[in-house]
């Protein structure tokens, strides 16, 4: 199959994906939204952070909330505790992180908003991961091959270790799923999505 065939093929299969997850997943997403409402009555359920898609395009990339509300401005004093090497930060205890916000980000559910990104077109249900424009200031010339095609909400990086890799491992599949898009690629790691969902490996 064509790469313009593929792609178009599957812009349109997971913006109907998308739409049927968002009708069977309702009350789980109702109830997670009711639970952040419950914590912290005056701020918000979900959480926006811009983001690099496709080529450099800017867009802003949904999440439900799992950190407290000053969060990003607490960042700073963060960064030098950063434990993957390369442009990407993670810290496994977060102290900005919510008691809830912990349990939704070890099964991935605060992920879910992003079903939204993809029925807009500015991502994908499979593809590499959208990295902050700060994260991407930092990038060497081979590191943007993986912004050449549209991000995706999973991808072989979260069913391949996920936070123990490095940030290299991650550009490495990356580059490798681009290399290799197909249907059935893309169905094996959204199956293999749903196991690390069931059975948490590195996530935090």
């Amino acid at each position: 199959m064509k790469p313009n065939t593929y792609l178009k093929i599957k812009k349109k299969s997971d913006c109907v994906m998308s739409l049927l997850a968002f009708v069977l997943l309702s009350p789980i997403l109702i109830i997670i939204m009711f639970v952040i409402k419950l914590s912290n009555v005056r701020a918000p359920v979900f959480f926006k952070q811009k983001r690099v898609g496709e080529d450099g395009h800017l867009f802003y990339m949904y999440k439900f909330r799992t950190m407290h509300v000053d969060a990003e401005a607490q960042l700073d004093h963060y960064l030098k505790q950063n434990e993957i090497e390369g442009a990407m930060f993670k810290l496994r205890n977060d102290p900005r992180v919510t008691k809830f916000g912990r349990i939704l980000r070890k099964v991935s559910l605060d992920e879910l908003p992003q079903l939204w990104n993809v029925i807009k077109g500015d991502m994908a249900l499979v593809g590499p991961r959208p990295p902050l424009p700060r994260e991407v200031a930092e990038y060497t010339p081979h590191d943007k091959k993986r912004l050449s095609i549209i991000p995706g909400c999973t991808g072989l990086w979260q069913v391949s270790g996920r936070n123990e890799l490095s940030f290299q491992e991650m550009v490495e599949l990356d580059l490798q799923y681009i290399q290799q898009v197909s249907f059935k690629l893309d169905a094996k790691i959204i199956g293999k999505t749903v196991l690390v969902i069931l059975i948490p490996k590195g996530a935090y």
